[in-house]
């Protein structure tokens, strides 16, 4: 059955409403956008503070293991390539990359830091402590003593980073209780499931700091 000319030109009208509708959205949507633009781009920076590009480099200096380095960085580099690929610091692995495993922890300012998810530039002004630094001298140092000593660790890949846990909790917990020591490294995931042998890594430890007996 055929519109009569009424609803046809009721429909044309509304279709032409619908279809301007549209149009002035999308205008105003571009015109914030641009207007963003706009307002993010001025006033430009002063010149001591203009920003490097992803791959112009800056030196900075980091306190890492109680020792000042000098490097050139690129602002998109993290913590772990300059440790790992810069200086040479290879105690510190990469896992995953994004933040979920842990195998890259490292102390900052003695607080556990994903060094994955920490860039570069960032670490600048703090005291950063890696697996090379626990040890004293050529010795191993207490918490690595007693992962090695408990059997804490099958592939060996996580234990850096567990390690780094360990440390980073018995310096501002020295004698943690159990339950303590599972949140202190509920960051690490142990693929290998020595957890148990982590947890008495971590009290030994503990016991050997303090100079204490059992707890």
């Amino acid at each position: 059955m055929g519109l009569s000319d009424r609803d046809q030109n009721m429909n044309r009208k509304n279709s032409i409403t619908r279809r301007g509708f549209m149009q002035v959205i999308g205008t105003g949507a571009v015109g914030a956008s641009l207007s963003g633009v706009g307002l993010a781009a001025s006033p430009g920076p002063a010149p001591e503070e203009k920003k490097l590009s992803a791959k112009e480099t800056a030196k900075i200096t980091l306190h890492i293991n109680g020792k000042k380095r000098e490097v050139l960085v690129e602002p998109r580099w993290t913590l772990l390539y300059v440790l790992r690929e810069v200086i040479g610091l290879t105690g510190t692995k990469e896992g995953c990359s994004r933040g979920e495993c842990g195998a890259c922890t490292v102390l900052m300012d003695d607080i556990p830091r994903y060094a994955c998810m920490t860039l570069a530039v960032e670490a600048e002004g703090h005291r950063i402590t890696t697996l090379e630094g626990l040890m004293e001298g050529e010795n191993l140092g207490p918490v690595q003593t007693a992962f090695l000593e408990e059997d804490a660790f099958q592939c060996g890949y996580c234990t850096p980073g567990q390690i780094m846990s360990v440390e980073g909790l018995l310096k501002k917990t020295p004698r943690p209780t159990l339950e303590e020591i599972r949140v202190g490294v509920s960051g690490n995931l142990c693929r290998c499931g020595a957890y148990t042998h982590i947890f008495r890594a971590a009290r030994t430890a503990s016991e050997r700091k303090t100079g204490q007996g059992e707890t």
